[in-house]
């Protein structure tokens, strides 16, 4: 068995550890936190979503197994096929996607009866096609010129995904604009790149779902008022927790918390494991970061230190924008706490994100071990 793990599971070992942690954490949570939902729905079977979640847990680390094993010089020649995919995917999904609470974000996948994202395959394409194209133009990134496909595509995938996903396009305009800035892109380049991110968030804002919910929940938050019920509850859950928490399952706010089990998971760790586990959760995901982009340090391809970078931060600022959210630095986005919140599909591509930069780390350990 350990002779398998040595052969077979490579890459930066502690990133592996701290998704079990993670994944560990997750079902216990996720299990608390649907227990009363599944007693009711599901005719008294309390484990429904738990089994259900266990699944997904165990596809997305076997969609992570295989994804560190590819090469992944190889994603940057299915980055684009992603890219045009996403477009159809992102428009279908505006007009005629699943709509749960007021945004249509999914479509149904009919054989298996499974919710998916078309954003989050527009975010990981868009990622890698951005390492790709800065990696590859290293020399000719001082001339605006070069920059203006990527602005394009940067601009439009964030367009169309904020059409009924602010947020997510937010924190993808925010890691392109972090990727450009450690490829030494020129600060008045990335200057005009934000400009363009916020102009198209603001047609966003006017022709999309959820343009009048974001402002409303931003004047609310800066006013102080008008605490949303979600967000009320979540507020109880964290201050009541404690130091050591009230123990596994005996959460009470998951009774009245909605989302308690994906966007406010966080809030009823808080509340069962304590201020602790909070904190151990925050220093997990700052290692996950640390670990990526030492990965982008030791990297000798510079398209391979950009992908780990890249897809590092995007994973970790949407945790951190979820964790700020439950407790209350910032108004309610609507994110998943990644590797920890139930979900469907979008399980499977954080699995598939971190396989990618478990590759990176991989080819890495392989060129110094020839060195």
């Amino acid at each position: 068995m350990v002779n398998w793990i040595r052969s077979n599971i490579e890459g930066d070992k502690i990133i592996w550890v701290i998704a079990l942690i993670l994944s560990i954490i997750s079902l216990l949570s996720v299990y608390s936190a649907t227990g009363s939902l599944a007693y009711q729905k599901m005719g008294g079977n309390t484990e429904y979503y738990l089994i259900k979640h266990f699944i997904l847990i165990i596809l997305s680390f076997i969609a992570m197994w295989f994804s560190h094993r590819i090469d992944y010089k190889y994603y940057s020649k299915i980055a684009l096929i992603g890219l045009y995919a996403s477009i159809p995917l992102l428009l279908i999904t505006y007009k005629f996607g699943m709509n749960i609470n007021e945004a249509s974000r999914w479509i149904n996948i009919p054989i298996i009866n499974q919710a998916f994202q078309p954003s989050d395959l527009a975010k990981l394409s868009l990622i890698i096609y951005l390492s790709s194209f800065l990696a590859k133009r290293q020399n000719r990134l001082e001339n605006v010129k070069t920059l203006i496909l990527p602005f394009l595509w940067i601009g439009s995938i964030c367009l169309f995904i904020a059409l009924t996903n602010l947020s997510t396009a937010l924190i993808l305009g925010a890691t392109s604009i972090l990727l450009m800035f450690i490829s030494r892109v020129k600060i008045i380049h990335l200057s005009i790149l934000i400009l363009f991110i916020f102009f198209c968030g603001g047609i966003a804002l006017l022709t999309g779902q959820r343009g009048k919910t974001a402002m409303t929940r931003a004047e609310n938050f800066i006013n102080k008022k008008d605490i949303p019920f979600q967000l009320e509850q979540a507020y109880i859950a964290v201050s009541t927790g404690g130091l050591l928490g009230k123990g596994p399952g005996n959460s009470n706010q998951k009774n009245f918390l909605p989302q308690s089990y994906s966007d406010f998971i966080y809030a009823i760790i808080i509340e069962e494991y304590g201020f602790i586990m909070g904190v151990t959760i925050l220093v997990l995901y700052l290692l996950l970061l640390y670990r990526g982009l030492k990965i982008f340090i030791k990297s000798d391809r510079p398209f391979g230190g950009l992908l780990s970078a890249g897809l590092s931060f995007a994973l970790v600022i949407q945790a951190l924008i979820n964790m700020s959210v439950v407790v209350g630095l910032l108004p309610v986005t609507g994110v998943t706490l990644p590797l920890i919140s139930m979900g469907g599909t979008s399980q499977l591509f954080t699995g598939i994100t971190l396989g990618i930069i478990l590759s990176v780390s991989r080819n890495n350990d392989k060129e110094e071990s020839y060195a």
